[in-house]
């Protein structure tokens, strides 16, 4: 018979630890899954030595696993080297201070479908095939505009090794955390918005192998206090990695947005994402064309910098709606470095934006 998650944390309980205590009270599992008779884990040593001294404890893992019926035990033994010690927090950290809890942990382990998110309507991501197409200048204006319209919008900012949110919001104010475990979101423009860069220094570097990050996105999730929203947006990194893959297969999402620049190789990539989300059989609710037309501003001339009718074309071959084309304009570059996102203004600009969060509020997603 199969083992199920229950039976495999009983077992590990029962296997000590040089010591004292034992694997699951001492913490020491992490990334465990369970599919049939296969069961997986990570050994997490807080150190060379300590892994050499689990070396016995995990072939003891191992056999006890294989006694109650797994056909298959793969364990693999990590170890972090010193790390300096923090100074001591107070259990609630003062207002403008970090929270006093990590981020970055490793995922607990996820059986089932994806899942809702309690007190979100709707989870909309916003993502690219590649970067540097203006998918994160999409997603705050996006967030603000739908905000406009009278909706409950979260925003979050899932870029963990390139956040950009806090920028283009205009925040910088640190989040507080009361109890050392949830978070309180910030709020700009009328949106709700978290991301792991208002916890950093500017210029600090997010520098985490993949579970890491994975425990991150986990966290920014369900433990930021996010309350009853609408729709929340997720600012998708660029690409078709982990995040968009946990969040897949975690998330109950109500769909995708593609961003897009006409260029061909820039399409080439979003067909890329398309197919990922098609893959995780997540709907895509439309595609977006950005940077689509420019229009000299002295003269009035307007030209297709990037080339034109890509996006429009595979929306058209997809069956699913080209929400927007939006221009190349000086005035949402200007307006997303100084922290207020030209949707949240008047203007063709502002007006683009609020004609694709209809689309969206009319689709019944938002």
């Amino acid at each position: 018979m199969a083992l199920d998650l229950a039976t495999v944390n009983r077992v590990l309980a029962g296997v000590a630890c040089p010591g004292g205590g034992d694997l699951m009270s001492r913490d020491l599992v992490r990334a465990l899954q369970v599919e049939g008779g296969t069961v997986r884990f990570v050994l997490e040593a807080a150190s060379a030595e300590e892994a050499r001294a689990l070396a016995p404890v995990q072939a003891v893992a191992e056999a006890a696993l294989r006694a109650a019926g797994a056909g298959s035990v793969q364990i693999v033994m990590t170890a972090h080297g010193p790390a300096a010690k923090a100074a001591p927090r107070p259990p609630a950290a003062a207002e403008g201070q970090p929270p006093s809890l990590k981020i970055g942990q490793h995922p607990t382990p996820h059986q089932g479908g994806p899942q809702p998110i309690a007190g979100i309507a709707n989870v909309i991501v916003v993502g690219s095939g590649k970067g540097g197409v203006g998918k994160s200048t999409v997603s705050s204006n996006l967030a603000v505009a739908l905000a406009r319209q009278g909706r409950r919008v979260g925003l979050l900012d899932a870029d963990i090794y390139g956040p950009s949110q806090p920028r283009m919001m205009g925040v910088n104010k640190r989040p507080a955390s009361p109890d050392g475990k949830l978070i309180e979101p910030v709020h700009a423009h009328g949106v709700t918005m978290m991301s792991l860069g208002l916890m950093l220094k500017e210029d600090e570097a997010v520098v985490w192998r993949g579970p890491m990050i994975m425990g991150a996105l986990q966290q920014l999730l369900g433990q930021v206090l996010w309350g009853e929203l609408d729709v929340l947006i997720i600012d998708l990194p660029p690409g078709t990695g982990d995040i968009q893959l946990t969040l897949g297969q975690r998330t109950k999402l109500a769909g995708a947005v593609v961003v897009s620049t006409p260029q061909d190789v820039a399409l080439l990539d979003a067909k890329k994402a398309i197919d990922m989300f098609q893959k995780l059989k997540t709907p895509i609710l439309g595609l977006i064309e950005n940077m689509s037309t420019y229009v000299c501003p002295n003269c009035g001339h307007e030209e297709h910098l990037f080339g034109h009718g890509g996006v429009a074309a595979e929306a058209k071959r997809l069956g699913v709606p080209l929400l927007g084309a939006l221009p190349l304009a000086l005035e949402v570059r200007l307006a997303g470095d100084a922290g207020r996102p030209v949707a949240a203004g008047d203007g063709p600009a502002a007006e683009a934006y609020a004609q694709i969060a209809r689309a969206l509020v009319a689709q019944g997603v938002a």
